[in-house]
């Protein structure tokens, strides 16, 4: 079988040198990495498989927002190491439910900027209250991520909203759909271990629910005022950040985006040169393609499955790749505006997070336990 190649396994169990240390820290010594479990190495073959799969179905088909077919199943299978059927109803009642909320308050409120940004300031504090409390957490990540992205396009004259939201609902269901082969695929080899339930107080939820969806509603009003219609990659990850929920954590988690950006936006400038004028060739770029995914998925494995330096390089090549790659497209003038608008976007973002962080400890109700983890 595929996965068992002898030169598959010394690609993806072979540690890699130079590279970061087990948790994305410098490698200073020149130390080897720890081998990928193979648990590890399935679920990297799952996340490069169902990326690629989700880009070659879009290309093919010639659908509109490739960026929902490529990011989609990377979010499915990276941020969560299981399939199960509570997940798979969490994802698709998320979908349904954003569909009703974006046709609501754009057909409805879009004439109204005031108003239209508190009510999605209120859905945006809903799903960051079901994260805080943990067992709807990809329910309202999902959420999070998806309403931002599908809010500000809505809002610009020249979109067709029926398109935008029916590609929404079919990338959510063909993700899905992936999911369930790439885990048919290359299933676990031993059940996986739940993580260990946190136990938060009252006004850490509080604090975790406001700094999350404040944040999140800037994040919205600031790229509707200066129509950044183009910075998809930053809008991302200003909502990616807030996954940690806490400005702490954020801090740490803006550094790796920031390198796995950087990571993406280079490895996709390599792969052009590469290709050149060949990118009409499809299986070369898909070939590619998956190969960044892989090294990118390594790496986020490694890192734990959170939005780090990998889940950064993942998301960049979906966004660059989704957009259709090709010898006629300025991907150099494309990758540079992406990493800088999304440097400029995590700035402002930490900055408002400190802000609320700040405010937010000097109230009792909404201060955070002098222990913690964040």
């Amino acid at each position: 079988m595929f996965i068992n190649s002898p030169y598959i396994k010394r690609m993806l169990l072979t540690p890699f040198k130079g590279w970061w240390g087990r948790r994305g820290e410098a490698n200073v010594k020149g130390t080897a990495r720890p081998a990928l479990t193979q648990n590890g190495l399935r679920q990297c073959l799952r996340v490069a498989g169902g990326g690629t799969l989700g880009f070659v179905v879009s290309q093919l088909m010639g659908w509109n927002y490739g960026v929902f077919f490529t990011v989609f199943p990377m979010f499915l299978l990276g941020m969560v190491p299981i399939l199960n059927g509570h997940i798979i109803r969490q994802f698709l009642a998320n979908v349904s439910l954003n569909v009703l909320e974006v046709s609501l308050v754009v057909g409805l409120l879009k004439h109204m900027p005031p108003v239209m940004t508190l009510v999605v300031m209120g859905m945006f504090l809903f799903r960051f209250n079901l994260m805080a409390k943990g067992p709807l957490f990809l329910f309202g990540a999902n959420g999070v991520l998806t309403l931002s992205i599908l809010l500000h396009f809505a809002s610009y004259p020249n979109v067709d909203l029926s398109d935008l939201l029916a590609c929404n609902l079919v990338a959510s269901g063909l993700a899905v759909f992936i999911a369930m082969l790439m885990h048919t695929l290359f299933p676990d080899v031993e059940a996986r271990k739940p993580p260990p339930r946190a136990t938060k107080t009252s006004s850490q939820i509080r604090h975790e629910t406001l700094i999350g969806g404040l944040t999140a509603t800037l994040s919205f009003v600031v790229f509707q005022v200066f129509d950044l219609q183009g910075s998809l990659s930053a809008q991302m990850a200003t909502i990616l950040v807030l996954f940690t929920l806490g400005y702490s954590g954020a801090k740490v988690s803006a550094g790796k985006r920031a390198i796995g950006t950087l990571l993406g936006c280079n490895l996709a400038l390599l792969m052009q040169l590469l290709l050149y004028t060949q990118s009409h060739h499809f299986l070369l770029v898909v070939m590619l393609y998956w190969l960044g995914l892989i090294l990118f998925a390594r790496e986020h494995i490694h890192e734990g499955g959170g939005s780090g330096i990998g889940f950064g390089g993942l998301t960049t090549l979906g966004i660059l790749f989704g957009q259709s790659l090709g010898p006629q497209q300025d991907l150099v003038y494309s990758a540079l505006y992406r990493f800088s608008s999304m440097s400029v976007a995590l700035i402002l973002t930490l900055l408002a997070m400190a802000c609320l962080h700040f405010v937010l400890n000097r109230w009792a109700p909404t201060r955070l336990p002098a222990i913690n983890p964040k």
